[in-house]
């Protein structure tokens, strides 16, 4: 095999898409120093541009060494290089293991272009430690099916086309050609459970089933399969049940739904939105305490990274909400108000679109607050007070987005709320035309669909 490794690799990558750059993800380990090599060989009649790329996780001392000799393999093998350093900071709890790799990905995809691939040196044994981990995990058939060949990535695509080889091709082919690779002391930890399968579990298993990592790897290629067949009619149903709010699901359309179809339809729209599907416990909790709850109830079920919310018939599906800022008030006098917490900022501006500042309008500026209840806006000059909690509710405005929202007062009464309405204080009048426009780009609140439509244009305060 090892002779001729480089004519299989070629054999596979001409039958892809045409591609303008092909990125070895080289570590400088064995498994990707044979992928980059065998490459290296042919570069003269693959599909793509060869490149090499190397993360650098910075989380061991000799990490900046391991990048120098990826450099100087690249050099000598005539391979233009690029190298990436992470700044891991896992939060409490989480898995350094699983981090590492979320955020390896997540930079590699960044470099991809739009016609470019990612090449990666898994395997078959790294398959059959895949689909082992996600056995002892639970996984269903999207779990099991582990590693594909092909899938997107980025703007780009992930390509492993090492997976119907073992490790110990790969070691015959590095010997055979000389090749000088990395050892990363981590891969010996057997606190990792990945260690752990390959040092102490599929040896033993290899010594009674000698082609085990070929079946298992079988296995995985029979559950990808079955996937294929699920997948097409999931993403239908998730049309199908689609809520009224951009993204949701219609809850009262899932509970029409047969229960295996239900969980695959949630399934295929956490993937749908790039988020982490949630474990069999948490689906659970989803079915049983948020899509049953009452309609005015406020559950919620979260994992890292995720949140799911319900409001009225809609099920949200969202990134954890940033911390609610305080209720203390926050005083306005000119200028652009940045907001705290991210929540963009505040502009005050004549009906021409100048800038004005709060007190050209206001003798005592403006005051900002956040989630404050009990308070009232008068939409029109002679027209009655409205409890602003009533109109939240007429414009299908989630209990949990409501505290992110600016309230602008002056002198205790609303003025304003964000730039959604115009509140007209008793007894309060100002100098000239004025709107407020609130620009919150990068806040991705779940807003109602009425909210958005909104949202979108900054109401003039007329006289």
């Amino acid at each position: 095999m090892s002779a001729s490794l480089p004519e299989l690799l070629l054999s596979r990558l001409t039958t892809l898409p045409a591609a303008r750059k092909g990125w070895v993800a080289y570590s400088g380990g064995m498994d990707s120093s044979v992928l980059l090599h065998a490459l290296a060989t042919i570069r003269g009649r693959l599909p793509f541009a060869l490149y090499a790329l190397h993360v650098d996780h910075g989380l061991h001392r000799d990490s900046h060494r391991w990048a120098a000799h990826c450099a100087r393999t690249c050099a000598r093998l005539g391979v233009p290089f690029r190298t990436r350093r992470l700044d891991l900071a896992p939060a409490r709890g989480e898995s350094l293991e699983a981090v590492a790799r979320q955020a390896r990905y997540a930079s590699m995809a960044e470099l991809l272009g739009s016609d470019d691939l990612l090449l990666t040196a898994q395997h078959r044994d790294d398959q059959a430690e895949t689909l082992l981990l996600a056995l002892l995990r639970g996984s269903g058939p999207a779990g099991l099916a582990a590693m594909p060949p092909v899938a997107p990535l980025g703007r780009g695509q992930l390509v492993r086309p090492l997976l119907e080889l073992g490790r110990a091709e790969l070691l015959a082919y590095a010997r055979s050609r000389k090749l000088h690779w990395l050892e990363d002391p981590s891969n010996r930890d057997l606190g990792h459970d990945r260690n752990f399968l390959r040092h102490r579990v599929l040896p033993r298993l290899a010594e009674r089933w000698p082609a085990c990592a070929t079946g298992i790897a079988r296995s995985a290629a029979h559950c990808a399969e079955a996937q294929a067949i699920i997948d097409p009619v999931a993403r239908n149903a998730v049309l199908e049940t689609a809520g009224q709010g951009p993204g949701t699901l219609s809850i009262k359309r899932l509970l029409d739904l047969a229960l295996p179809l239900r969980k695959a339809v949630l399934r295929q729209w956490f993937r749908g939105q790039g988020r982490v599907p949630p474990d069999a416990g948490n689906l659970d909790r989803i079915l049983s305490e948020v899509m049953t709850a009452r309609a005015d109830a406020n559950p919620l079920v979260a994992w890292s990274g995720c949140e799911v919310r319900r409001y009225r018939d809609d099920l949200f599906a969202m990134a954890p909400l940033p911390p609610v800022p305080a209720p203390a008030p926050i005083h306005w006098y000119q200028g652009v108000l940045t907001l705290p917490g991210g929540l963009g900022c505040l502009e005050l501006l004549a009906a021409d679109g100048r800038d004005l500042d709060p007190q050209d309008v206001f003798v005592h500026g403006l005051e900002i607050r956040f989630g404050v209840t009990g308070l009232f806006c008068r939409r029109a000059r002679e027209g009655h007070r409205r409890s602003l909690k009533k109109l939240f509710q007429e414009l299908g405005v989630p209990p949990w987005v409501r505290p992110y929202i600016p309230l602008i007062l002056t002198q205790g009464d609303l003025a304003a709320v964000g730039n959604l309405w115009t509140c007209y204080p008793k007894d309060v009048a100002w100098e000239q035309e004025f709107r407020i426009r609130w620009k919150v780009e990068d806040l991705r609140l779940p807003l109602g669909p009425s909210l958005q439509r909104v949202s979108q244009k900054a109401p003039i305060f007329a006289l």
